[in-house]
């Protein structure tokens, strides 16, 4: 079965799609986990294109709730975020997410071309300007390097469940931290899906911004079914191709981590695996 997860607050969220898990590795130094099951979308809505739309929307879910529950793990009770905090902090990193990366380039494009292929060719690179900056930018960040390393141990210990390796300290280390479906690569080619899509939107300027915010879901749909085919056929050479990018970005977003880091990613899937 296909396995899926992402970095949190000092551990790794592993997910299914009939469960998910998420290990933390406590300040007092012993592996919390805890287990819930998935939220997943009805087979109605298990189509081409639309999958990737709707599974997006209930991976974030479970992707806020694993990162609620493993802050508060490293934090006193008075300190806890709550559920409300959480969701106002998500909601504010979104819009500011579009802001940066979409209305921004937009404008600044806009004022060197009015319309045409130049403009859109502009706006593109801009973005992906902004988006590279952002990773550099963060990843010198000692808690960012932290999570990042624990994005690395959640690479490595799926690599090597999909390599049929028993789940061992010694056989996640030997593994790769660089994956075809990794969200960063998923990140890098909705930035050059844009630049084709985005490209066909006409009309004033309100016209164009507008359509750009409304074809988010479409290009995050189209995106998921290109991830999906990576993991597939990542060894096809168009395919490899396609994704090497997205590759190299890991090496900003993954980074090689420790013994006791990699314990919590084995211990995340094991769970979830059970």
């Amino acid at each position: 079965m296909e396995v899926g997860g992402q970095a949190v607050i000092e551990g790794v969220m592993m997910r299914n799609k009939e469960k998910f898990a998420v290990a933390v590795r406590l300040p007092n130094g012993e592996i919390k986990i805890k287990k819930d099951k998935s939220t997943y979308f009805p087979k109605v809505f298990n189509i081409f294109f639309l999958r990737g739309i709707v599974g997006l929307g209930y991976t974030i879910y479970d992707g806020v709730r694993a990162l609620s529950w493993s802050s508060s793990q490293q934090l006193q009770e008075e300190e806890k975020i709550t559920k409300k905090e959480l969701i106002a902090t998500i909601v504010v990193s979104l819009l500011f997410s579009v802001l940066i990366f979409v209305v921004l380039p937009f404008f600044s494009a806009h004022l060197l071309f009015q319309d045409g292929v130049l403009f859109n060719l502009v706006d593109g690179i801009f973005r992906a300007i902004l988006f590279l900056g952002y990773l550099l930018a963060i990843s010198s960040m000692k808690d960012v390097k932290t999570l990042f390393q624990y994005h690395g141990a959640e690479h490595k210990s799926i690599y090597c469940y999909e390599q049929k390796k028993e789940l061992t300290l010694e056989n996640v280390k030997t593994c790769s931290r660089f994956h075809p479906r990794c969200g960063t690569t998923f990140l890098f080619i909705i930035v050059l899906l844009s630049i084709g899509v985005f490209s066909f939107i006409t009309g004033p300027w309100w016209v164009k911004l507008t359509g750009r915010l409304l074809l988010l879901p479409a290009i995050a749909g189209i995106g998921y079914e290109i991830i999906k085919l990576s993991g597939r056929y990542h060894h096809n050479p168009f395919v490899k191709a396609l994704i090497t990018p997205g590759l190299w970005l890991q090496r900003i977003t993954t980074k090689e981590p420790t013994d006791k880091q990699l314990e919590v990613g084995i211990a995340s899937l094991k769970a979830v695996l059970e």
